[in-house]
């Protein structure tokens, strides 16, 4: 290790800053295990996808299965930050926000980050092995779009789509983990995911577009910049929409249905508080998003707890 152990800007009063033995505090703060959120927002369709299973087969998911998507969840979100802050350590430099991350500050090593990298990604491996071969092959084919994510912000203004790509890919393993193939109902809800990444991931790169125009990286933020609201509202309502007619062909009841709405009524809550000048109140918004995910995920479980029960 060759820097100190100081916090990352966005980051504070967190555990690891309180709680974690020193040495590792730069490589949880690489793992992001200081800020947790990417890591729901990466679990959330995973979890929704076991719920409209469970659903249309009529019993509680797999209580296994949840666990061990948590655990996939977070260590290939740690795995997937490392390896966009190795591509990015020179941009990273350049951003208020993102001169404090690990590499860039020098706490950690270039080397001794991709050694990081490839053990954050064989505890994903451990956990993709627990399933069956088509999740397992679903699973493996994630990896082109996790590697190619960090370098779409250098040319295009959609990175955000390749985001939503990767983040959203959970709805594609967790269904196939339950019926050991891919049915329409999961393709529908990847494709829902994708929107409602796309719409979050816009309020979460509005902190940094200001820095982004200066140095080159091109967004969704930038690309809508004042028109973001009603962009932001089409994209959560085609997020609704796809989500629902998800639900639709999983043969969902009333319980799944209130899910839905609060998803909704969450994302219409974040639409209008939203002010694209306030980093602050964008990074609320956005975090804001994993409530939003587990109130349809609650929706669903109680949907299959009362099939299994009837």
């Amino acid at each position: 290790m060759t820097g100190g152990t100081g916090q990352v800007a966005d980051a504070t009063g967190n555990w690891v800053e309180s709680l974690a033995p020193a040495l590792t505090r730069p490589y949880l703060r690489l793992a992001r295990l200081d800020r947790p959120i990417g890591s729901w927002l990466l679990l959330m369709p995973c979890w929704w996808s076991l719920g409209i299973a469970g659903m249309r087969l009529g019993h509680i998911p797999s209580v296994w299965h949840i666990v061990l998507f948590f655990i996939g969840a977070f260590a290939m979100r740690g795995a997937g930050c490392t390896w966009n802050d190795l591509v990015d350590r020179d941009l990273d430099t350049k951003v208020e926000r993102t001169r404090s991350r690990p590499i860039p500050s020098k706490q950690v090593t270039v080397a001794q980050a991709t050694v990081f990298m490839f053990a954050q990604a064989l505890v994903g491996f451990l956990v993709l092995i627990q399933f069956n071969r088509v999740t397992v092959i679903t699973g493996f084919a994630s990896l082109l779009v996790v590697a190619v994510y960090p370098f779409m912000k250098r040319i295009t203004y959609w990175p955000q789509i390749v985001l939503g790509l990767a983040f959203s890919w959970g709805a594609l393993m967790a269904w196939p983990a339950e019926f050991g193939r891919l049915d329409l109902p999961a393709f529908v809800l990847y494709a829902g995911s994708i929107s409602w990444v796309i719409g979050y991931d816009t309020i979460y790169a509005h902190q940094d577009s200001e820095d982004d125009a200066l140095i080159g990286i091109k967004s969704t933020a930038l690309l809508f910049g004042a028109r973001t609201r009603p962009a932001l509202t089409g994209f959560y309502a085609l997020a609704v929409a796809l989500i629902g007619m998800a639900l639709l062909l999983g043969g969902a009841r009333w319980p799944a249905w209130i899910g839905l709405a609060a998803f909704a009524g969450h994302l219409a809550w974040q639409v209008a508080r939203l002010d694209i000048t306030s980093p602050a109140l964008c990074l609320r918004l956005f975090k804001s998003n994993r409530d939003a995910g587990l109130l349809l995920f609650a929706g669903l479980l109680v949907d299959a707890v009362m099939r299994a029960a009837a």
